[in-house]
Formats: C-alpha cells, structure tokens, sequence
C-alpha cells in the first residue's frame, strides 16, 4: 500500500473504496494555498490570462534571442570534433570470425588494427531533372597527394531515391581524416553554363560545400521547415530500424493522447475549448521550461525535444487537467440548487468560485502530489550520469511539469471560471429568446431569465447582469473590449521595446551549476550498413585478405549544398564595432531610435508575426466567445452520474412512507380531532411579518384618518402620471370613479403587491357586487410576498392574490435507472401515500423503464373555399412534396425552436382542417405554434390560393382542451409509454394482492368496462388523477389534463411477476413558459432537474418531464388496482364516512392462512375463492 502511494494516481488504477480518511499534516498546509491561488485567479481571470499570455509573450522572445529555432542553426559545426559526434564504430578480425562486431568507442584501439573513417559526401537534388544540380565527380573532390584515400561504392536505402540525393563514399586513415574534410569543405561545381554572379572580387559560381561551414544568418519561416524536412529525411535514412519504429510509436501514442484528452472534454460538455486551453497551458508550461532551461545553460536541441517530447506526453498525460475539470463541473451542478435549509443565496461569482474551491480541496493535494512524484523521478534522472540527453532532457521536463502544477491551479482555473460564467450567461439569452419566441413579453422574459440565473452577485432581485459575480452595466462590455484590445497591443510593444534593453547573461551561479549536467547533446546514432554497408563488405575483404584487424569509425553522412560561396559565407557583422548598425538608419536616434529598430526587427522574424496574427485571432475569439455565449454546455444534470444505492433508496422510501401508504385513493379522512392551527389558506411567517409592517406603516389601518387632497389636486396628479404618489384610499376612489381602469393598476401604481391589495379594496367595494365580496379586502386569500412581476402580463389579469395548493412528493419512482421524488399538488387525501406505494413496488422491480414515441404539440387551423374544387386543389397541393416543402420553410422561418413535422389535412363540404404537427423545444408551445401557422397560412395565399379565407388558426382538429380521438389515436404533445416489473412477492407483502387477480381486474375494469362506456382514452383507472396533481405542482396548464390524461393500462402476467404498462400518446407538457415560470412551480421543475430550457439538446428537458409523468401515472394505477382487487376501496370508503377516525386494524387484508378475506367474499364464486387461496 506504502509503494502504490508513491505511484501516481493515473498508474494506479481504479481503488477499492476506503473510509473517508483525515487529510494529512501536509494535506492542510498546501490545500489552502491552493484554494487561496485558484480563489485569486477565479475573481480575475481575465488579468490572469493576459499576465501569463504576457509572460509566455515574453519567454518566446528571449528564446528567439538565444536562436533556439534558427533555421540555419545545428549544433554541429564543419569541425572534426563536430562531424565526428554520432558516428558508430565496427570492428573486424580473426576473433570475430571475420565480422563485423560493435566497437566500444570508449575503448582503446589495437596498436596492429587499422584504424579507418568511413565517409560519405551527400549532395541533395543532384540526381533530378535540373542540369544545374548536377552532382560532382570523384575527380573534382579535392584530394592531397599526402593522403591514403581510397574511394569506396555508395549504399542507396529506400529514400534515395525519393530525395533524388547522390553521394560518394570514401574510406581515410582515422588520423588523416580531419585534414581531408577541411580541405574537401568546398567542391566545384563541373556543370558547363552554370549560374554565375557578380561581387565585389569579381564573378562567382555555384559551389558544393559543407552545409555544417554555413553562418548563423536570420532566415525565413520556409527555410527553417525545408530545413527541418531534410533533416527528418537524413534521421530516417540514417537512423536504426528499431530507432524509427519506437518514435513512430511515440508520436501516434502522443497523437492518440490528444484524441483521449478531446474525448473526456466533450464527455463533460465541451467540444473544443476546455481541450484546447489544456494544450494552451501545457505549451506556455513548455516555454517556461524551456526558457529557463536555457538561461541555466543546459544544451537543448531541436532533435532532442522532438524525440523526448511525444513520450513525456505519453507518460505524463493530461490527467491531472481531466480531473480537476470534472470535480469543478460536477460541483458547479451542484451549487446550482440551493443547500436545504440556506437562508440566503450566494451570489453568482461566489458560487462559481466556490464549486472551484471545493473541487481544489478534493482533488488539489492529491493532484500536487502527483506533480511531485513524477518531478522527483525526473530530477532523479537529469542527476544519473546518463549520456546522450536523458540528463538536459530530465531536466528541462522537470522545469516544464513545475510550471504546469502552476498553470493548472492558476492559467486553466481562470479558464474554467470563464467557462462557467459563459455557461451561465449562455443559459439566461437561451431561455429568454425561448420565452420570447413562446409569446412572453421582453420584460417578464428577462424576468424569467434572472430568476433562473445563478443568484445574482448582490443577492438582491434588482434587475442588472454580473460577469465574475460583478455587477456590470451595458457601458462596461464595450470599455471592456477596448481594454483587452489595446492591453494586448501594450503587451506585444513592451515586450519588442524591451528587447534592446535585455542582458545576456543571468543567473550566473546557477548556469555554472546547470552546466554541469552534460556536454553538447549529441544526435542518435547511425546505423552503419544503412549508412555505407557496400563499402564495410569492400573494407572487410581487404582486412580479410591482408589478415590484418581493422576497426572503422562510420560517420554521419556530411551533407553539402549548391550555393554562392558569398551567400554561404555571410559572416555576421561585429557586434562591438557596429552596434549601431545594427540598428539600420534609426541608429542615430539614440535609445529611442534603437527600440523603434528592435520593433521592426522583431516584426521580421517569421514565427513572431504569426504568432500576433494567432494571438489577435484568440483575443477577437474570447471576445465573442464570452458576450455571445457561444455554444457549450456542462454536463446533462438529467443523465446519472452513479448508480442508484439500495441502502440511500430504502432511507428516501421510509422517510416518505406513512402507515396511509396501504390505503386506497378514496374520500377525505376527518381529523380525530378540531384543528389547533388557523385553517388552509392563512398567511405564512413572512406574510404575518408584512402584514405587521404593513400595518405599523400605514397609519389607516390603526384607525387614524388620512388627509384626503381635494378632487381637482387628485385628478392633476393623474394627469400629470403622479398617481403612485396617491395613498389608497384616493386610488380606489379614482377607479370606482372610472378614472383608473382595473387592468391598469400595475402600470399606474408601479408596484404590484400595491396594486393587488387596492383591487381587492376596490372589488369589496363595488356596488353591484358589495353583498358577495364585501369581505374580499380582509379574506384569507393571500397575497403577500409574491413576485407579481412574473405573473403581470405573462400568467394571469385582475390579480387579487394567489391560492395555496399543499404539495406533496410521492416516491422516490426509480425511472429509467435515476430516483425522482414526485411533486404533486392535490387536495384529495390520500392520493399521494397511494401513489408513493405503488412508487415503492415499482422500485423492488427494479424500476420504471420509460420509451418516448412520438413529440410534436399541433394546431389545426380551418380555412374555407368558395367551391369543392378549389378545396380540393389546396389539400392536393399541402399534401404534395412541394405543398410541404414550402409550408415547412414558412413556419420553420418563425422562430428558432418550432420545427413543422409532419401536416395531416382533412376535407369537409369547402371547409379543409390543416393539423400541423410540430416540435417546440422545451416549451409547451401552443403560443409559438400559433405564430408559425399565421405565417405559413399567409405564405400559402401567395402560393395561388388568394381565395382562401382563414375562418380560424385553431379549428378544433387539434384537438386542444377536448376529448377527441384524433389526439387518442395521432398523438399530441409527448407520446410516453412506461413500463415496471413487480416480482409476485412484491405484489403479496406491498400490494396486498396478487398477479391474477391484478390482471383479471385490470382486463374486465380498465379494457372492458370502458369499451362498454365507449370511452376515448380512458382505459385506465384514475391517470387524470396523477397527471392533474403533478400538472398542478409544476406549473404545466390544468385544462390541458383533458387530453393528457389519455391513458391505456394494461397488466400481464409474465412468467410469474406482474408487468404493468401505461401508454399516454398525448402528454402536453414544458418546462419553459405559461406557468413554469413561476418560482414556486420553477422550484419543483428544478427538484426535478429539469427547470429551463436544456442545455445542449432543445427539448430534451419537456420530453424527460413527460417520462416522469407517466411513471407517476404507472405507480398511481399500479396502488389503486392493487386495491381494488384486493377489496379495500369500498371499505375504505365506508370508513371514511364514520364519524370515528380508521385506525391500521380495520383495513382490509388477506388472512394469512388464505381463508376468505371479509364478510363481503362469502358471496364470491368457487372460482374466485380459488384464486384467493392461491
């Protein structure tokens, strides 16, 4: 256990689950550093991006300033200690069977063997169509006459002939080696007719030299990439087998790294930007690393990072970054809802900030600790001593996971914060454009959506929009955009600008150290028979011949280029003696003149300027990003994240459970005894609190008079639109003049708890109507500490107060693997224990298993012709292709969420009835539908119908509101069929019943009975029950419950266990407008999950409500079958109507020892008995 710890957490597989163990000594002491960095960044981000933007701005520059990426840079040299490094020694004699055998090169040489280099002179693109290019011969390779040289074939590999490269091989004495290259470093060119130039000692033509003598000169961004080409090439021809077989590994592993890394991202909501700020953070991680990793003096190479990086990719991994982003995106959901029993709301920032907090103190340690771990091994490596790079790179990927635990809990936090706030902002334009688009007014829309916010970042309902948990006004988008473009063009000029001002050396004492920990970094090594292995079997039959050991030093193969001896030789100018003209022609501007040259020297180099170009693309992205609210989501908060525990199931059904659970749905129960508390509906805590401020600030409620103004003063002010500074006593008195209209009350006295208490003074007292509602003013019909503002214009008119309805939740129902408890508004006792006992044996079935068939709400329009025939022509012509192509077009134009499906037309007499069938996202949508028909009808007028007169948008072939077949047998709204298994020990211990007797009365009540009412979707026992109830608690609309109560029941017995089904083609619900925007309704919608528009999928929200609806349905149908087959209901009833209270002892039940049930199964056939003994 003590070694897994050191492991980090991404190699220790998945854990067994422990009990929660006490954070450590070193656990609380680096948490709230953690929490306290990540709270800094959180309430800045955008400073905090830009500070490391500028810092990672400004370690790119200084890296430029070291050339890490010149084009023309190497770290060999055309010098013998250089061209020697990767060479590869072989060895042959009569002790290897005269074969070549590896040669240690640490090893001394044999003062008897031969000695020899073997080299190779490649010169690219001489063996293509271009005569200039043509290669050199043996002869024109200048050769002493001092020196052994013998000329040896060439070894073509597969790539030679693709990279049209020809060379010449030849093998020196090891000693005479070094003198041959210096003077072979030029070769001429023999080409008749070559390319000539003009310089200062005369005319000049193209010569093969060493590419390794070239100069350091600024080269462009082409250049650097054919270079880097070329040399990819030369690895590969050059390299081992097994070499190139484990990069190639590394890099599609590194490759498949990023896939996993967009993968988890988009599991948790985001397709592109969380993933690509983890690569963002990771690369300025690099580039500090790098940075300091070169001012320390470590030799770091383009060939090293290329082939250390993929594998620290690989090993290392994005983990960390995943890890921290599931916990502040789970947490986030989670802070959404408000904490039971929270008084007060957080505000937004302080919401996002704390979801940020608490993932940090769950996963930050154990995250750090990791980091530390893997930085531990990697110092452990740069301090062994190994050659050939592990220690600088050891090194420098030390240096770059120390950055990036930084830029994890400060740079991507940031991100995250950002990421959050986007979410929010993009949830509240959503629902308000829903809203809109639904029929609801701009300002009750805006309402809505501030209601449906995060709380707002002052904890107050005053109207205004936060970013960060600031409150922001609309002046401060536009500042803020200025700020972030000009700020980043500041950064960019003090980074050029400081450029002349920078010194080359720092860090003095810690170079020297780093130094220490190698040499030059050497490139791979070849591998010799790719390299020249028809001149090792040459070399070897000489040895062979002569008897005589030989070793053999193989060389990197020395490339050469065609080039102007001018141009390959441009020395740079001397610093010392010409720092001014270094400059240009503002040198004699002095320091200014410098720095305005530094600029322009900078905006040359070809990676800088596309790195202003990206770096302005990403601020102009953010921008847009962050205002538009650009399309990303968390999460689907609908979709389980954990599987349901038995243990917390059983808690939740006991905590709901009453000893009325068993009892059918009947009457009302007395109370054993006169209530002690004010009868339903009174007024709640807050509400007596207002009544008694009301009543100490209003001096006419204690009896004294008010000074009334005169009349003229009274109707001046009304004039003059003062009416909101009349009391209420001259208020009503305007109105029952007719001077203040009752609808207007709102808009006049500009509150609207004012405006409903002065209605409902005005309503007691008008005279035709005084003897009914006289007492309206002082009733107990609430109507404080409402937001009437929701309501005003959206929900209801002439509003004198609001009618409680006591709520209750049934279950929890398991429905399609996730628990619901069920809210349901109801006065009928009883119903909701009925219906949480059928949720229970549901639950020990397993569950509710839910299939949504059909979603589309209709309209059905009727419009009329003068004659049949043209009737007919607009019904031949909206049931052709184009008829519906057309017809589609027009409606879809109407709103952003409505979306035409499918058009069903019908003939009677000139009259044509048009049913569109459309989706509306998460709203209900009858207002959107409406709109959508207008238009399409008008488009269709254009379309040759100009005779066509509109006689109603809604026809009744929708069928709204009405029992009707066509929605029985279409559908409307939401199609839901839900299904549950209950094991048939379940139907006889909770139930109370059995599986025959379930499916026998389920056949002859809920089919035949109704055939023989000749019902329309009413084959059920009591599904309008459960749907009002829960229509009721979630704001859905009451009327409605008339079609979506359409419900057939029924029961099998599969294989022993009862299997019970609900099928409800016409649920009509939303989750967005009419009613749901409520709060109270809204705080059921959000028990539910399902509050607002969904996040990422319109509409998904409304289907799931639907889902939950009829597994309500099914349990509720479930309980009351289950009594009425095993006698209860008309028991219960009789009770209920005694004057005695019904205790457990008198219900009904089986006898355990399977005699007849009550008095009332004396009568019963032998058949029935039967079953009642089975």
């Amino acid at each position: 256990m003590i070694g897994s710890s050191l492991l980090p957490s991404r190699f220790r597989g998945e854990q067994p689950a422990s009990q929660t163990v006490a954070p450590s000594w070193l656990n609380k002491k680096v948490t709230p550093l953690l929490q306290v960095l990540s709270r800094i960044t959180s309430t800045h981000p955008i400073h905090t991006i830009v500070i490391v933007a500028l810092l990672a701005s400004t370690s790119y520059i200084g890296l430029l300033e070291e050339s890490l990426f010149d084009a023309a840079r190497s770290v060999r040299k055309a010098e013998w200690s250089s061209l020697v490094e990767g060479s590869r020694l072989l060895r042959a004699g009569e002790d290897t069977a005269w074969k070549w055998q590896p040669h240690e090169a640490d090893a001394p040489i044999p003062p008897n063997a031969d000695h020899l280099a073997l080299l190779t002179l490649v010169f690219p693109e001489s063996m293509s169509t271009d005569p200039f290019k043509a290669p050199p011969l043996v002869n024109a390779v200048p050769i002493p006459q001092n020196l052994s040289i013998r000329e040896l074939p060439t070894t073509s590999n597969s790539l030679t002939t693709y990279s049209q490269d020809s060379a010449l091989a030849f093998s020196v004495p090891y000693d005479q080696a070094p003198e041959f290259l210096s003077i072979a470093q030029e070769i001429p060119n023999g080409t008749p007719s070559q390319e000539t130039r003009e310089t200062e000692s005369g005319r000049e033509k193209k010569m093969w030299i060493m590419k390794a003598a070239r100069v350091q000169t600024r080269s462009s961004l082409a250049r650097w990439a054919k270079n880097a080409w070329v040399e990819f090439i030369d690895l590969l021809k050059n390299a081992e087998t097994l070499d190139i077989v484990i990069m190639a590994l590394g890099y599609i592993s590194m490759h498949l790294t990023f896939v996993s890394l967009f993968l988890s991202m988009r599991r948790m909501g985001s397709n592109f930007w969380l993933a690509t700020s983890v690569l963002f953070s990771s690369t300025f991680a690099f580039l500090f690393g790098l940075f300091v990793t070169t001012k320390l003096g470590v030799p770091v190479s383009m060939v090293l990072l290329s082939e250390g990086l993929p594998f620290l990719v690989v090993t290392i991994g994005f983990e960390k970054n995943i890890v921290l982003t599931r916990a502040v995106l789970s947490h986030a959901i989670e802070h959404r809802r408000p904490e039971k029993g929270s008084k007060k709301a957080e505000p937004s920032g302080s919401l996002i900030q704390s979801a940020i907090y608490v993932a940090i103190k769950e996963k930050g340690f154990g995250i750090v600790k990791d980091y530390a771990i893997e930085v531990g091994i990697l110092i452990l490596g740069a301090a062994s001593g190994v050659q050939g790079g592990l220690q600088q790179f050891c090194f420098l990927a030390a240096w770059i996971l120390f950055f990036d635990c930084i830029l994890l809990f400060s740079f991507y936090t940031a991100i995250l914060c950002i990421k959050l706030e986007i979410n929010r902002i993009k949830r509240h334009v959503e629902m308000r454009k829903a809203l809109e688009d639904d029929g609801v007014s701009r300002r009750v829309a805006e309402n809505v959506a501030q209601s449906n916010d995060w709380p707002r970042a002052d904890g107050k309902d005053q109207p205004g929009t936060t970013i960060f948990g600031r409150q922001i006004k609309s002046t401060h988008i536009p500042k803020f955009k200025v700020l972030m473009v000009s700020g980043f063009f500041l950064v960019n000029a003090l980074n050029f600008c400081t450029i002349p001002f920078r010194s080359g050396e720092s860090i003095s004492h810690l170079s020297s150290w780093a130094r220490g920990l190698g040499g030059v970094v050497t490139p791979p090594p070849v591998d010799p028979f790719k390299v020249a292995s028809n001149g090792l079997d040459i070399i070897l039959e000489a040895a062979k011949a002569e008897g005589r050991e030989t070793i053999v030093s193989v060389l990197t193969p020395i490339r050469y280029e065609l080039e102007f001896p001018s141009i390959h030789y441009d020395l740079p100018h001397n610093v010392d003696q010409n720092e001014d003209a270094a400059f240009g022609e503002y040198a004699d501007y002095g320091v200014g003149g410098r720095m305005v040259g530094s600029i322009l020297k900078s905006l040359e180099d070809p990676i800088l300027s596309k790195w202003i170009v990206v770096a302005l693309a990403m601020s102009v992205a953010l921008n847009g990003y962050l205002f538009n609210a650009a399309r990303t989501g968390i999460k689907d908060p609908n979709v389980p994240d954990h599987p349901i525990d038995p243990k917390e199931l059983a808690e939740a059904q006991k905590f709901n459970d009453t000893e009325s659970a068993t009892l059918p749905v009947g009457g009302y129960r007395p109370p054993p005894s006169p209530p002690s508390v004010p009868p339903t509906p009174a007024l709640t805590d807050d509400e007596s609190e207002g009544s008694q401020s009301a009543s100490k600030t209003e001096p006419q409620s204690s009896g004294q008079p008010l000074v009334m103004r005169s009349k003229e003063e009274i109707e001046k002010m009304l004039l003059e639109k003062r009416a909101h500074e009349l009391n209420d006593e001259e208020v009503i008195a305007l109105s029952l003049r007719g001077k203040i209209p009752g609808y207007a009350l709102e808009k006049t006295l500009k509150d609207f708890t004012r405006a409903v208490k002065v209605r409902r003074n005005i309503i007691s007292r008008t005279k035709a109507t005084s003897d009914l509602t006289g007492m309206l003013a002082h009733s107990k019909l609430p109507y404080m500490n409402y937001n009437w503002a929701q309501v005003h214009g959206a929900c209801c008119e002439n509003v004198i107060g609001y009618m409680p309805l006591p709520v209750g939740v049934a279950g929890p129902l398991v429905i399609d693997g996730q628990s619901y408890f069920i809210p349901m508004a109801t006065t009928e006792g009883v119903l909701v224990a009925s219906t949480s006992r059928g949720c229970k044996a549901i639950n020990s079935g397993g569950g509710a298993v839910t299939v949504l068939t059909a979603d589309g709400m209709t309209r059905g329009p009727c419009v009329t012709f003068e004659t049949l025939e043209r009737a007919g022509a607009a019904k031949i012509w909206l049931d052709s292709e184009q008829g519906q192509s057309v017809m589609k077009k027009a409606f879809n134009s109407t709103s952003r969420f409505a979306r035409l499906e499918t058009m069903k037309t019908a003939l009677a007499g000139t009259n044509l009835y048009i049913r569109f069938k459309t989706t509306t996202g998460d709203a209900m949508g009858m207002n959107m539908i409406s709109k959508g028909v207008e238009h399409a009808l008008s488009v269709m007028r254009s379309e040759g119908f100009e005779d066509m007169n509109i006689v109603s948008v809604s026809g009744n072939y929708c069928t709204d509101k009405k029992a009707a077949a066509i929605n029985w047998i279409d559908g409307r709204g939401k199609s839901v069929v839900a299904e549950a298994i209950i094991p048939a020990e379940v139907v006889k211990t909770v139930l109370k019943t059995d599986v025959d007797s379930m499916v026998e009365l389920n056949v002859n009540k809920n089919l035949i009975g109704s055939a023989m009412a000749a019902s329309v979707g009413g084959f059920n026992a009591h599904a309008a029950n459960i749907v009002a109830a829960v229509f009721l608690a979630t704001g859905q609309d009451p009327a409605q419950v008339v079609e979506s109560a359409n419900c057939i029941t029924i029961m099998k017995n599969l294989r022993g266990s009862l299997q019970i089904s609900v099928s409800m083609p016409s649920l009509e619900v939303g989750t967005l407008g009419g009613g749901t925007i409520l709060e109270p309704q809204a705080a059921m919608l959000d028990m539910l999950g399902v509050r607002g528009p969904h996040p990422t999928s319109p509409g998904e929200n409304a289907r799931r409500l639907a889902r939950i609806v009829a597994a309500a349905v099914l349990a509720g149908e479930l309980s009351l079958c289950s009594a009425l087959a095993a006698g209860h209901l008309v028991q219960a009833h009789m009770q209920h109507n005694r004057s005695a209270p019904p205790t457990r002892s008198t219900t009904p039940a089986p006898l355990a020892n399977g005699t007849e049930r009550s008095a009332s199964t004396t009568a019963l056939s032998a058949a029935a008995l039967s079953r009642a003994r089975r």
